[in-house]
C-alpha cells in the first residue's frame, strides 16, 4: 500500500512547488512575450481568396445514375467518367510543374498601385519578408552554399519561358512556394471544386485566384475537346480540298460546254455528260464533306464542358493570418508549461 502512494504524483505539493518557484515565470514569460512580438509583428500579412465552381456531370446512362447515387455515400464508383483526368485529380493537376509555370507570365498589379509586372517578378523579387529572421535566413543560405557544388544554369531558361522538364534549383523553390499558396480542393460527394490562394497583396490574391480558375476551366476544356477538335481540323482539310477540286471540275465542264455550243456529234455530248457527272461527283464529295463537317463542330460543341461559379473571386479586405494575439498566447501557453515541467521534473519524474 506505501508502494502506491509513493507511485501517485501529489498535485498538490506540485502546485505549492510552483507557487514559490513564481519568480522564475515572472522573468521567462515576459522574455517569450517580447521575443513572440519581436518575431510575429515583423511578419508579413497574407491573404486568402477562394473560388468555387461546379463542372458539369460527365455520368452516363445507369453508370451515371449509379455514381450519382454512390456519391451521396461518399462512395466513387470511377466508372461513370470516361475521361482520364477525373475531378478528383484536378487538385494533383493544380499542383503540376507545368501547370504553375503557365502562371508566371500573368500580369499582376498591388492595390497601392506601386507595382504593376508579371506574376514571376513579383514572386522573385516583390516579395516582403520578416526584418528579424531576414539576417538569420541569409547567412544559413550562405554557409550552406559552401558545402554545395556551383550549379551550372547556362543554357537553362527562366521566368515564363522555363522548362518544367529541366529547370534550376532557383526556380524550382520558386514553383514550390508558388504550390503552397495554391490549394485545390474536390468534394468527394458534390464533385464541386474549390481553389483557395494565399498572398500578401489583396488584389493580386483575387487575381491570381481568378486566373488559376480561368486556367483550370481552360485545361479542362482542352483535354475534353481534343478529339473533337481534330476531327474538325481533318474536315474542315477534306472540306476545303473537296471543294477547291468541285471548282476545277465545274470550271472544265463550263470551258467545254462553251467551246462546243453548236456542236451535236456524239462523240462530243458523251465527252460533255462525263465531265458533267464528274462534276456531279465533286459537288457530292464536298456536300458530303461540308455535312460532315458540321456535325463535327456540333459534337465539338457538345464535348465542350461548362462551368457554374458558385463563388467568384473578390479581393478580400481582412488579412487571413498572421494570428498574431493567438501566437502570442500560445507561445506563453506553451513557455508556462514547459517551465513548469522543468521546475517540477523531481516531483514528476523521480517517484521510487
Amino acid at each position: 500500500m506505501s508502494e502506491q502512494k509513493k507511485d501517485v504524483i501529489d498535485l498538490v505539493e506540485v502546485f505549492k512547488l510552483l507557487k514559490t518557484k513564481k519568480k522564475v515565470f515572472f522573468i521567462v514569460l515576459p522574455i517569450v512575450f517580447v521575443l513572440s512580438c519581436l518575431y510575429i509583428f515583423p511578419q508579413p500579412r497574407y491573404y486568402r481568396c477562394s473560388v468555387t465552381l461546379a463542372p458539369e456531370a460527365t455520368g452516363e446512362n445507369v453508370a451515371g445514375g449509379l455514381s450519382s447515387l454512390a456519391s451521396q455515400f461518399g462512395v466513387n464508383l470511377g466508372g461513370a467518367s470516361q475521361d482520364a483526368i477525373y475531378p478528383l485529380l484536378y487538385p494533383e493537376l493544380v499542383e503540376s510543374n507545368e501547370f504553375v509555370i503557365d502562371l508566371l507570365g500573368i500580369k499582376v498589379t498591388k492595390l497601392d498601385k506601386s507595382l504593376s509586372t508579371d506574376y514571376y517578378t513579383y514572386m522573385r523579387k516583390h516579395q516582403e519578408k520578416n526584418p528579424i529572421t531576414a539576417p538569420f535566413k541569409y547567412v544559413m543560405r550562405k554557409v550552406t552554399s559552401c558545402f554545395k557544388k556551383n550549379e551550372n544554369t547556362k543554357g537553362l531558361r527562366t521566368g515564363a519561358q522555363m522548362d518544367p522538364f529541366r529547370m534550376s534549383e532557383r526556380d524550382s523553390k520558386l514553383l514550390d512556394e508558388i504550390k503552397s499558396n495554391i490549394s485545390c480542393d474536390v468534394d468527394k460527394k458534390t464533385e464541386v471544386i474549390t481553389i483557395k490562394v494565399e498572398d500578401q497583396d489583396p488584389l493580386i490574391c483575387a487575381t491570381m485566384a481568378d486566373s488559376v480558375r480561368v486556367h483550370l476551366q481552360d485545361f479542362i476544356t482542352r483535354y475534353r475537346t481534343n478529339k473533337a477538335r481534330i476531327d474538325v481540323e481533318h474536315y474542315e482539310k477534306l472540306a476545303v480540298k473537296s471543294k477547291k477540286e468541285y471548282e476545277y471540275c465545274a470550271q472544265i465542264y463550263s470551258a467545254y460546254c462553251d467551246a462546243n455550243q453548236d456542236v451535236t456529234l456524239q462523240s462530243f455530248l458523251s465527252k460533255r455528260d462525263e465531265l458533267e457527272n464528274e462534276m456531279q461527283l465533286k459537288f457530292n464529295t464536298y456536300s458530303a464533306m461540308r455535312t460532315q463537317l458540321e456535325a463535327m463542330r456540333a459534337k465539338l460543341q457538345e464535348k465542350t464542358p461548362a462551368f457554374t461559379t458558385l463563388q467568384c473571386a473578390t479581393v478580400p479586405v481582412k488579412p487571413a493570418g498572421p494570428k498574431r494575439i493567438i501566437f502570442i498566447l500560445g507561445m506563453c501557453f506553451l513557455a508556462t508549461f514547459i517551465t513548469a515541467l522543468w521546475l517540477a521534473r523531481k516531483q514528476l519524474f523521480t517517484k521510487a
